[in-house]
Protein backbone atom coordinates (compact mmCIF):
# COMPACT_ATOMS: atom_id res chain seq x y z
CA UNK A 1 0.00 0.00 0.00
CA UNK A 2 1.40 3.76 -0.92
CA UNK A 3 1.73 5.75 1.97
CA UNK A 4 -0.32 9.02 1.05
CA UNK A 5 2.18 11.66 2.97
CA UNK A 6 5.25 10.39 0.68
CA UNK A 7 3.88 11.44 -2.66
CA UNK A 8 3.49 14.78 -4.26
CA UNK A 9 0.14 16.11 -5.24
CA UNK A 10 0.28 15.03 -8.72
CA UNK A 11 1.03 11.10 -7.79
CA UNK A 12 -1.72 11.24 -5.34
CA UNK A 13 -3.88 12.75 -8.09
CA UNK A 14 -2.91 9.73 -10.27
CA UNK A 15 -2.74 6.58 -8.13
CA UNK A 16 -6.77 7.77 -6.77
CA UNK A 17 -7.57 8.20 -10.33
CA UNK A 18 -6.06 4.90 -11.28
CA UNK A 19 -8.25 3.30 -8.27
CA UNK A 20 -11.31 4.83 -9.61
CA UNK A 21 -10.48 3.49 -13.12
CA UNK A 22 -9.51 -0.11 -11.65
CA UNK A 23 -13.23 -0.12 -9.62
CA UNK A 24 -15.07 1.09 -12.72
CA UNK A 25 -13.51 -1.21 -14.96
CA UNK A 26 -14.37 -4.30 -12.38
CA UNK A 27 -17.75 -3.44 -12.19
CA UNK A 28 -17.77 -3.11 -16.01
CA UNK A 29 -16.57 -6.28 -16.13
CA UNK A 30 -18.90 -8.17 -13.26
CA UNK A 31 -21.87 -6.53 -14.90
CA UNK A 32 -20.59 -7.74 -18.60
CA UNK A 33 -20.52 -11.43 -17.18
CA UNK A 34 -23.66 -11.12 -15.83
CA UNK A 35 -24.91 -9.82 -18.94
CA UNK A 36 -23.29 -13.10 -20.70
CA UNK A 37 -24.95 -15.27 -17.97
CA UNK A 38 -28.21 -13.72 -18.87
CA UNK A 39 -27.77 -13.95 -22.80
CA UNK A 40 -26.39 -17.56 -22.60
CA UNK A 41 -29.43 -18.89 -20.34
CA UNK A 42 -32.13 -16.31 -22.35
CA UNK A 43 -30.51 -18.46 -25.61
CA UNK A 44 -31.24 -21.70 -24.04
CA UNK A 45 -34.86 -20.81 -23.28
CA UNK A 46 -36.39 -18.53 -26.37
CA UNK A 47 -38.61 -21.44 -27.38
CA UNK A 48 -39.86 -21.71 -23.73
CA UNK A 49 -40.42 -17.84 -23.72
CA UNK A 50 -42.47 -17.92 -26.89
CA UNK A 51 -44.99 -19.08 -25.53
CA UNK A 52 -45.37 -17.09 -22.83
CA UNK A 53 -46.19 -14.09 -25.32
CA UNK A 54 -49.39 -15.83 -26.32
CA UNK A 55 -52.52 -14.10 -25.29
CA UNK A 56 -54.80 -16.59 -25.61
CA UNK A 57 -54.64 -18.66 -22.51
CA UNK A 58 -55.83 -21.88 -24.63
CA UNK A 59 -52.96 -21.33 -27.43
CA UNK A 60 -50.61 -20.33 -24.36
CA UNK A 61 -51.05 -23.90 -22.61
CA UNK A 62 -51.26 -26.00 -26.01
CA UNK A 63 -47.62 -24.19 -27.22
CA UNK A 64 -46.73 -25.22 -23.91
CA UNK A 65 -47.72 -28.42 -23.84
CA UNK A 66 -46.31 -29.07 -27.23
CA UNK A 67 -42.80 -27.56 -26.42
CA UNK A 68 -42.75 -29.76 -23.19
CA UNK A 69 -43.79 -32.58 -24.72
CA UNK A 70 -46.07 -33.37 -21.70
CA UNK A 71 -49.99 -33.58 -21.55
CA UNK A 72 -49.40 -31.49 -17.97
CA UNK A 73 -50.55 -28.05 -19.38
CA UNK A 74 -53.50 -29.71 -21.44
CA UNK A 75 -55.43 -29.06 -17.86
CA UNK A 76 -55.12 -25.58 -18.86
CA UNK A 77 -57.32 -25.39 -21.36
CA UNK A 78 -61.10 -24.77 -21.36
CA UNK A 79 -62.01 -25.41 -24.62
CA UNK A 80 -63.12 -29.09 -24.63
CA UNK A 81 -61.80 -30.01 -28.21
CA UNK A 82 -58.18 -28.14 -27.65
CA UNK A 83 -58.18 -29.71 -24.85
CA UNK A 84 -58.63 -33.06 -26.26
CA UNK A 85 -56.26 -32.54 -28.94
CA UNK A 86 -53.61 -31.13 -26.55
CA UNK A 87 -53.48 -34.77 -25.04
CA UNK A 88 -53.75 -36.48 -27.77
CA UNK A 89 -50.31 -34.80 -29.75
CA UNK A 90 -48.78 -34.75 -26.30
CA UNK A 91 -48.80 -39.01 -25.96
CA UNK A 92 -52.61 -39.95 -25.06
CA UNK A 93 -52.59 -41.07 -28.83
CA UNK A 94 -55.32 -40.63 -31.49
CA UNK A 95 -57.86 -42.25 -28.87
CA UNK A 96 -58.55 -38.89 -27.70
CA UNK A 97 -59.46 -37.29 -31.32
CA UNK A 98 -62.65 -39.29 -31.09
CA UNK A 99 -64.14 -36.65 -27.93
CA UNK A 100 -63.38 -33.65 -30.56
CA UNK A 101 -66.54 -32.47 -32.11
CA UNK A 102 -65.12 -29.98 -34.30
CA UNK A 103 -64.63 -31.92 -37.41
CA UNK A 104 -61.75 -29.88 -38.51
CA UNK A 105 -59.66 -30.24 -35.48
CA UNK A 106 -60.11 -33.75 -34.94
CA UNK A 107 -58.86 -34.63 -38.61
CA UNK A 108 -55.84 -32.50 -37.91
CA UNK A 109 -55.67 -34.69 -34.62
CA UNK A 110 -55.99 -38.07 -36.27
CA UNK A 111 -53.35 -36.61 -38.89
CA UNK A 112 -50.93 -36.08 -36.22
CA UNK A 113 -51.49 -38.75 -34.12
CA UNK A 114 -50.63 -41.46 -36.43
CA UNK A 115 -53.25 -41.80 -39.22
CA UNK A 116 -51.32 -39.90 -41.75
CA UNK A 117 -51.49 -37.24 -44.00
CA UNK A 118 -54.71 -38.66 -45.86
CA UNK A 119 -56.91 -37.10 -42.63
CA UNK A 120 -55.79 -33.50 -43.75
CA UNK A 121 -57.94 -33.85 -46.83
CA UNK A 122 -61.13 -33.84 -44.69
CA UNK A 123 -60.20 -30.28 -43.36
CA UNK A 124 -62.82 -28.27 -44.99
CA UNK A 125 -60.22 -24.65 -44.71
CA UNK A 126 -58.17 -24.50 -47.64
CA UNK A 127 -55.30 -23.23 -45.55
CA UNK A 128 -55.67 -25.30 -42.50
CA UNK A 129 -55.98 -28.17 -45.04
CA UNK A 130 -52.46 -27.30 -46.94
CA UNK A 131 -50.55 -26.37 -43.26
CA UNK A 132 -51.86 -29.73 -42.40
CA UNK A 133 -50.16 -31.40 -45.26
CA UNK A 134 -46.80 -29.91 -44.82
CA UNK A 135 -47.06 -30.24 -41.33
CA UNK A 136 -47.26 -34.07 -41.41
CA UNK A 137 -45.16 -34.47 -44.73
CA UNK A 138 -42.41 -31.85 -43.31
CA UNK A 139 -42.35 -30.58 -46.68
CA UNK A 140 -42.58 -27.06 -47.62
CA UNK A 141 -44.61 -27.63 -51.12
CA UNK A 142 -47.89 -27.48 -49.65
CA UNK A 143 -47.32 -24.04 -48.27
CA UNK A 144 -47.47 -22.37 -51.65
CA UNK A 145 -51.15 -23.59 -51.00
CA UNK A 146 -51.77 -21.20 -48.52
CA UNK A 147 -53.51 -17.97 -49.63
CA UNK A 148 -52.98 -16.25 -45.62
CA UNK A 149 -49.59 -14.55 -45.60
CA UNK A 150 -49.23 -15.52 -41.91
CA UNK A 151 -50.33 -19.34 -42.29
CA UNK A 152 -48.07 -19.20 -45.20
CA UNK A 153 -44.73 -17.74 -43.64
CA UNK A 154 -45.80 -20.21 -40.43
CA UNK A 155 -45.90 -23.35 -42.57
CA UNK A 156 -42.64 -22.06 -44.10
CA UNK A 157 -40.87 -21.74 -40.76
CA UNK A 158 -42.07 -25.27 -39.72
CA UNK A 159 -41.26 -27.39 -42.38
CA UNK A 160 -37.60 -26.30 -42.83
CA UNK A 161 -37.05 -22.54 -43.89
CA UNK A 162 -36.59 -21.45 -40.07
CA UNK A 163 -37.60 -19.26 -37.22
CA UNK A 164 -36.81 -16.02 -39.77
CA UNK A 165 -40.04 -16.60 -41.75
CA UNK A 166 -41.66 -15.72 -38.30
CA UNK A 167 -40.57 -12.34 -38.84
CA UNK A 168 -42.80 -11.37 -41.55
CA UNK A 169 -45.80 -12.44 -39.43
CA UNK A 170 -48.15 -10.42 -37.95
CA UNK A 171 -50.54 -11.70 -35.95
CA UNK A 172 -48.65 -11.74 -32.64
CA UNK A 173 -50.09 -15.18 -31.01
CA UNK A 174 -49.17 -16.54 -34.28
CA UNK A 175 -45.63 -15.30 -34.67
CA UNK A 176 -45.23 -16.31 -30.67
CA UNK A 177 -45.97 -19.70 -31.49
CA UNK A 178 -44.28 -19.95 -34.62
CA UNK A 179 -41.11 -19.01 -32.89
CA UNK A 180 -41.49 -21.63 -29.83
CA UNK A 181 -41.87 -24.29 -32.45
CA UNK A 182 -39.45 -23.61 -35.40
CA UNK A 183 -36.10 -24.21 -34.28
Amino acid sequence: MIRRGNLSPVTLELHMTLNRTRTHLLQALSSSALALTVLCGLSVSVAQASCGFIKDSDERALCRAKERKSSGQCGFIKDRDKKAYCRAITGSGSGQCGFIKNSDLKSRCRAETGSGSGQCGFIKDSDERALCRAKIKKNSSQCGFIKDSDKKAYCRAITGAGSGQCGFIKNSDLKSRCRAEAR
